[in-house]
């Protein structure tokens, strides 16, 4: 894809925030990444945890090319990406962590949908890939529903595939970063409750499964953490009865465990299994 010098409108500017703590051996991949996806006037920091693995020295490598950086302890990955997004005023906002990637063009295909009017959270397809960079499998963000399939199911969308304007985080109250965990899940559940979330049919990301991840190595933390935090919302909203709730629980718990368990559900066939994301762009599927 030919990339324009020409700087984006202001009210499209991305600020993109990496959080990291002693992942140097995935962060380069992720750092170069994002700064292929990037347009003039966009934004990217990075914030470290005090990591000892050499990920400043990877850092310091392209400090140049970032908005903003910092390496010091903190409370989590979600205390990391609020002190990042508080570094900028762009208008859009997204994360990707230290051993994903976004894919290239992704950025561009997110800022498109953004600036529709009524747009204001985005969700898409990514990619899982292994340690090496292979792809494991495509998996399908849609959803039919997205609010209710997070309220009532406890699904989180794909991540490293979303989107979505700064006024609708501000609205919701940023990360919560007492959370250790699911504070992803939080904010995406706050942001969903708001709006009508708009699914992109595209591949926009590569998700990396390796054992020091959080939703592998912290799973029944997680777990925890988001049962907390569905539970505080629906007793806070209050505007269903005890049996409608039950009702919408049943069915979209449901139907989370039909997508678990059926592969057409949760994924697409494709012919990238097996190549290298390396030589994989984002792709639309529409």
């Amino acid at each position: 894809m030919i990339k324009s010098d020409r700087p984006v409108e202001e009210a499209l500017r991305f600020c993109v925030v990496t959080p990291n703590f002693n992942m140097a051996a995935y962060l380069e991949e992720t750092i170069q990444s994002v700064l292929r996806s990037l347009a003039p006037g966009d934004e990217y920091y990075i914030i470290d945890g005090g990591s000892t693995d050499g990920s400043v020295d990877i850092i310091r490598k392209y400090e140049d090319r970032l908005s903003g950086w910092g390496s010091e302890p903190d409370r989590g990955y979600a205390d990391a990406l609020a002190k990042g997004f508080a570094m900028s005023d762009a208008p859009l906002m997204c994360w990707i962590n230290s051993s994903d990637l976004l894919l290239d063009g992704s950025l561009d295909m997110r800022r498109k949908a953004l600036a529709r009017d009524g747009c204001e959270l985005v969700f898409g397809d990514d990619y899982y890939i292994d340690e090496q960079g292979h792809v494991l499998q495509h998996s399908k963000g849609q959803v039919g529903n997205l609010s209710h399939m997070m309220l009532y199911g406890g699904w989180t969308p794909l991540q490293d595939a979303c989107a979505w304007r700064r006024s609708l985080y501000e609205a919701c109250g940023g990360l919560d970063t007492s959370l250790s965990h699911a504070a992803d899940y939080d904010l995406f559940l706050k942001m969903s409750q708001r709006t009508n979330a708009c699914y992109l049919p595209m591949v926009l990301s590569a998700f990396r499964r390796h054992e020091a991840q959080i939703s592998i190595c912290g799973a029944a933390n997680y777990t925890v953490e988001r049962r907390r935090v569905r539970k505080r919302l629906l007793e806070s909203q209050q505007k269903d009865s005890a049996f409608q709730s039950l009702g919408r629980t049943i069915w979209y718990r449901l139907l989370v465990q039909l997508r678990a368990r059926i592969p057409f559900l949760n994924r697409r066939c494709s012919d990238t299994i097996g190549k290298r994301i390396t030589d994989l762009g984002a792709q639309n599927l529409a």
